[in-house]
């Protein structure tokens, strides 16, 4: 990744802290490209207790905060959280480094406004306060520079491809999205519509897609051209995302629908059975927003529309960079008398 050195806070020391999962990575990344800072990954593991009733429990004393376990100063300029699991070690890391550390969290912590300098949630999340910002948009780091970037760089199996070429983004079964058989008939139904007006695919799935849905995707699209990503290679997600006409996302991901609606492309989002009320406001903003519409269960024609891209890091990045400047200036003045 190519910094902008005009950024406020460009090459400052970050931690990037979260278990390790990929969704919680994606976010603290993207914010942290936005803002151009040196960032390092710091994930976590609690066990026992500690995992069980985080985030209200300390770390254990085997994590050595500040001791010379993994998180240990020099402490950074700037810290970053998200996920339940990684908010007991930002709020340890508070402690120890005191006000020479700017902390930011990412979704609600569950444990008060009180837990950070700066929180933000997803629009869909009630959490509000004075230090909390919301986008309607999960952050990412699929800026429009390097989209830009990725659509200059088109691999020769893409270009092949005849136009309009529908990226199909999968996500999986979940407790809110049980994806029953009506679900899996309903989409091969409308790939095969889309297959009918002459589109071809680019079709990623992810480390959530069971089995039943990517056999359900693979043979709605097999009569076409396509390109079908079966993990044996370099996810091509970034390409895909990036090359497609227009996209199809499963509404069980707010990260990738919220990386298609940055990319000013149509998406159409599958909406399984299921859901809950935070699913359904996140999608209903994009809706509001002109980024998505639902994927109709059969199309006669595909649609084409514009919008604005939507680009929750750069915007999460330029509130860390207001709010920054405001706590230095106090930092500073702290210091000085």
């Amino acid at each position: 990744m190519t910094y902008d050195g005009s950024r406020p806070l460009a090459n400052r020391r970050a931690w990037l802290i979260t278990d390790g999962k990929t969704g919680m990575d994606v976010q603290v990344r993207g914010v942290a490209d936005a803002l151009g800072v040196n960032a390092e990954m710091k994930h976590v593991a609690p066990s026992g207790l500690h995992r069980v009733l985080s985030p209200w429990l300390p770390p254990a004393s085997r994590e050595r905060i500040g001791r010379g376990g993994v998180l240990s100063g020099p402490w950074p300029q700037i810290v970053l959280a998200t996920g339940r699991l990684s908010i007991p070690y930002l709020r340890a890391v508070r402690r120890q480094a005191g006000p020479s550390t700017f902390s930011v969290i990412l979704q609600d912590p569950k444990t008060g406004r009180g837990s950070a300098d700066l929180i933000w949630v997803p629009e869909h999340d009630r959490l509000r306060g004075a230090n909390v910002i919301s986008t309607p948009t999960a952050p990412h780091s699929f800026t429009q520079s390097r989209l830009a970037h990725l659509r200059a760089q088109m691999s020769p199996e893409v270009a092949a491809l005849p136009s309009p070429r529908i990226a199909v983004m999968l996500g999986g079964r979940s407790g809110d999205y049980p994806y029953s058989e009506a679900c899996h008939r309903r989409l091969a139904t409308a790939l095969q519509s889309l297959a009918a007006l002459g589109a071809s695919f680019l079709v990623t799935p992810s480390r959530r897609t069971h089995a039943e849905l990517l056999r359900t995707v693979d043979a709605a699209t097999a009569a076409s051209p396509r390109l079908l990503w079966n993990g044996q290679s370099a996810n091509p997600y970034a390409d895909f995302l990036s090359q497609a006409d227009a996209l199809v996302v499963t509404a069980d991901s707010v990260n990738m629908t919220s990386e298609a609606a940055a990319t000013g492309r149509p998406v159409y989002v599958f909406t399984p059975a299921g859901g809950t009320s935070k699913f359904n406001r996140f999608h209903e903003a994009l809706r509001q927003a002109g980024a998505t519409r639902p994927l109709p269960d059969k199309l006669d024609a595909l649609e084409t529309w514009a919008y604005q891209p939507l680009d929750a890091g750069s915007i999460i990045a330029a509130e860390i960079e207001r709010r920054f400047a405001l706590w230095q200036a106090r930092f500073d003045r702290h210091y000085e008398s």
